[in-house]
């Protein structure tokens, strides 16, 4: 790091936890973020004030007037424009050291594979099941630690599954892929503003301390928000043995 990043991220490097080393690392890293919605915008946020070198937004939607409410990235005169640029634009402003790739894609088959591949964290801040599955997939295939966040409602979930080592549940372990699952949306089910701003930080957080290096990770738990009394709840999650994706007989 330069003299300017050492500035920069001071308050980072005087932790004893990151220092300058863990630093660096986040500086030196490649993040996927799936959904620049209201998890992601919160998300690239912080992983871009926190200085991660490359950043990849994938999102094939337009920002909306419907979006503002809780899509923080995105501004009134976003509204029309591919969420990507959008996201890339505010992101510049924010740090303009950090590269922002932006997909204006919903990332599948091979192109999903190369993304994950690349990347050193994935976070999961889509809005749909078929591609929370196809993200699980490709992150168990490629051992990439995937942050995966949910919000509907009152309510959030937080959830890491670092796949580096093969050991751990995956995402299908938690929620079977089934034809059946319906897909709960914000669009007919609404949602609480700051809900999407306290899961999607706390993804970065996770993302950036599996990064540094530091601390211990949501791996194996279920973290668990009741906005509405602001409660939370820790499950612990264990591995499925039969699972389709990660289990024995894969």
């Amino acid at each position: 790091m330069n003299d300017d990043q050492l500035l920069r991220y001071s308050r980072h490097i005087l932790l004893p936890e990151i220092d300058v080393e863990g630093q660096q690392h986040i500086v030196d890293a490649r993040v996927l973020v799936i959904g620049a919605g209201g998890l992601g915008s919160p998300a690239a946020m912080y992983l871009a004030s926190a200085g991660v070198g490359t950043l990849v937004l994938a999102d094939d939607d337009d920002v909306d007037l419907t979006n503002l409410q809780r899509q923080i990235l995105h501004t009134h005169e976003s509204v029309g424009q591919a969420k990507v640029m959008s996201g890339k634009a505010t992101l510049a402003r924010i740090n303009p050291e950090v590269e922002v790739v932006p997909l204006k894609t919903r990332l599948k088959g091979q192109a999903l594979e190369e993304q994950v591949a690349l990347a050193d964290v994935v976070l999961d801040c889509c809005d749909n099941f078929e591609t929370r599955h196809a993200v699980n997939r490709a992150c168990f295939k490629h051992r990439k630690p995937l942050v995966s966040g949910a919000a509907i409602r009152f309510d959030g979930q937080l959830y890491v599954f670092d796949l580096r080592e093969g050991e751990g549940p995956c995402y299908h372990c938690l929620f079977p892929e089934a034809e059946d699952v319906e897909t709960v949306r914000c669009a007919t089910m609404g949602v609480f503003a700051p809900i999407t701003g306290i899961i999607g930080a706390s993804q970065a957080a996770e993302a950036l301390k599996l990064l540094a290096g530091c601390g211990t990770s949501l791996a194996g738990r279920l973290l668990l928000l009741d906005g509405l009394n602001m409660d939370w709840r820790s499950i612990g999650l264990a591995k499925d043995p039969s699972c389709a994706v990660c289990g024995v007989n894969v």
